[in-house]
């Protein structure tokens, strides 16, 4: 069975995103854990518990979501940025001895509107893992 760790949060229901997770279990069976970064916002202002809970509110709709659709999922809230989100996965992953995912799939916002691209996630999480094949997916909006 196949694993994919997907790090999404702002695009975690966007059509782009369905479609690719769709895609991959059209291949065969797949796994997919979700990591959704704790999301600071653009401003100053912000707490802790408000981002937490956020972070877990988008999580939880969208693992119910495909849970209804047959997708196996399962998922986490990661502290900080994408990158160090990822990290955490992936060391925890290979601590327990579990088999490296198959895909990490990004999924960003377009680079008008994506501090993560601005960010150059991407290619951050390519040298994180660059054993394991790293697809980004730009979704044409935010969800609601």
């Amino acid at each position: 069975m196949r694993r994919y760790l997907v790090v999404a949060h702002r695009t975690l229901d966007s059509h782009e995103l369905a479609e690719a997770i769709h895609d991959r279990m059209a291949e065969g069976p797949s796994r997919f854990h979700l990591v959704v970064p704790e999301d600071h916002g653009h401003g100053l202002l912000w707490d802790e518990g408000s981002v937490r809970v956020e972070a877990e509110r988008a999580l939880e709709e969208n693992r119910l979501r495909m849970t209804m659709e047959g997708i196996p999922v399962t998922g986490e809230v990661g502290h900080g940025g994408p990158v160090l989100a990822t990290r955490d996965v992936l060391a925890r992953e290979k601590r327990d001895g579990h088999e490296p995912f198959d895909e990490i799939i990004v999924s960003t916002l377009a680079p008008s509107a994506s501090r993560w691209i601005g960010m150059d996630v991407p290619a951050r999480i390519r040298r994180l893992a660059p054993e394991i094949p790293v697809t980004h997916i730009i979704a044409a909006r935010e969800r609601v």
